[in-house]
């Protein structure tokens, strides 16, 4: 559990592609920005990359896992909060 509303991070992510990673779950709601590098985000069925400007806003009850396909470095700004807490991006 988190204390109080919404947490933010930035997050450096290695280079580290699964071919059939585990898929998560967890109460909370959960916004990615890519800073620089790529994510693929497994989200339910749906199988995701993202690159720099990109931007994601999922259920975290959906089942998920986040990596790095590479070829370098991941940065992301990412914002967790709680259940029911929604935010509007724009792509």
């Amino acid at each position: 559990r988190r204390p109080g509303g919404l947490q933010s991070y930035k997050i450096v992510m290695p280079v580290e592609d699964e071919p059939s990673p585990p898929l998560r779950t967890h109460e909370g709601y959960e916004w990615l920005y890519v800073l620089s590098g790529r994510v693929r985000l497994l989200l339910g069925t749906r199988d995701l990359t993202l690159g720099p400007g990109e931007v994601v806003e999922f259920d975290t009850r959906t089942p998920h896992w986040l990596g790095n396909p590479g070829p370098t470095v991941t940065e992301v700004l990412a914002i967790f909060g709680p259940q029911g807490e929604r935010m509007h991006v724009r792509s």
